[in-house]
């Protein structure tokens, strides 16, 4: 049965990634909707899978900084509500899933330890601190320990570099720590998206662990997560890149996911009649059209992605300010058949980066006196969500 069990949630074994500035609740629920659709397609009457809120840090939650709270706030029809932590220091992070527990605004806690953005990692953070054992063990165990029974997961990837791997220690670490499964992402920080994902590692720390392992990475259609899944014996898998621009894509995992061959390929009018409802939603979300606006206007770019539009209107619709501006200049584009440029990857792949690490961080697995007192102010430095 293609269903995911973490701690007391069983789901359909597929999970949105979160993405900073795209997984707000608008683009979740879009995503969610698209998922239950698959679902229902199949006949499954479970729910849809696991939808993840973008990255919120720990000490910007418990100061309740206003746009962090605005961050967490749930998509109102999910039915479980995932948000992934960030933090550096072991006790604000206990603190920040206490709040969440005893504020009962989380029915699932996910732990970041796979960001390569180097504003992440030169910190300490991020795909960087799995490095140091003593600090990685002793976040997880403060989460595990503050969750009061909520399941409590991890997301990490390869390693730093090819010459630093450290997802298998950090497998062993969070499983027993208690953690309820933990996400691979096939790559280390210096690949960023560079490349292919290595699956093969996935495979490995399925071998390695007893609790469920989801897959990250080269995921773009349900092809791919079913040769994923099949490569790696994976318990689920975590798309990112591949629904920018594409929230439907969970239609085809979910409904791929319990044997259904059911796929969509939306018209441009349809198309165009989801990213007016996308704007919908974000106008309520944020409570300001101007704003609203602003933040659908790099969606709009993805959504436009193979279809036959001009460069003259792709500029106009990324500027678009009103919901009644967006519907008419899309509405002056004629319809078209799903086009065949619009599958594949998406994002930016880019080229392997040299990692930014705290100084003299890759010495030891264990922080120094010195680099602890780094990684305390880091806590507070990186402090607004």
């Amino acid at each position: 049965m293609p269903e995911l069990t973490i701690g007391p949630l069983t789901v359909t074994d597929v999970v949105l990634a979160p993405m900073a500035g795209v997984t707000n609740p608008p683009f979740r629920r879009l995503c969610r909707e698209a998922g239950e659709l698959g679902a229902r397609q199949a006949g499954y009457e479970g729910i849809s899978g696991l939808y993840v809120c973008e990255m919120v840090t720990t000490r910007a939650l418990v100061e309740r900084h206003p746009e962090t709270m605005r961050m967490i706030e749930p998509d109102p029809g999910d039915p479980i509500r995932s948000i992934q932590l960030y933090g550096v220091e072991p006790k604000t992070v206990g603190a920040a899933v206490r709040m969440l527990v005893d504020e009962d605004r989380a029915d699932h806690i996910d732990l970041n330890f796979g960001c390569p953005v180097p504003k992440v990692t030169r910190r300490g953070g991020g795909a960087a601190l799995p490095w140091k054992l003593d600090l990685f063990t002793a976040i997880v165990e403060a989460a595990v320990d503050n969750a009061g029974g909520i399941p409590i997961t991890v997301k990490t990837r390869v390693g730093i570099d090819a010459d630093h791997i450290t997802y298998r220690d950090a497998g062993r670490i969070a499983q027993d720590a208690g953690v309820a499964a933990m996400s691979l992402h096939g790559r280390t920080m210096a690949q960023h998206y560079a490349g292919r994902a290595d699956w093969d590692t996935i495979a490995l720390l399925v071998e390695d662990l007893d609790i469920p392992v989801l897959g990250n990475g080269d995921l773009f259609s349900a092809d791919d997560a079913r040769a994923m899944r099949e490569h790696t014996g994976c318990a689920g898998i975590v798309v990112g890149r591949g629904c920018q621009g594409r929230p439907w894509i969970f239609t085809d995992l979910v409904a791929d996911s319990h044997g259904s061959t059911v796929r969509a390929r939306p018209s441009f009018r349809e198309v165009s009649a989801i990213i007016h409802r996308h704007a919908e939603y974000s106008i309520e979300h944020f409570g300001d059209e101007l704003r609203a606006m602003r933040e659908m206007r790099k969606h709009i770019t993805w959504y436009l992605r193979g279809f036959s539009v001009g460069g003259e209107r792709r500029r106009e619709l990324a500027l678009v300010a009103t919901l009644d501006e967006l519907d008419e200049r899309l509405a002056d584009i004629p319809d078209q058949d799903y086009p065949d440029a619009a599958e594949g990857p998406r994002g930016r792949a880019g080229t392997e980066k040299k990692p930014h690490l705290p100084e003299f961080w890759l010495d030891s697995r264990q922080l120094s006196a010195d680099q602890q007192l780094k990684i305390q102010a880091a806590e507070v430095n990186i402090s607004g969500g």
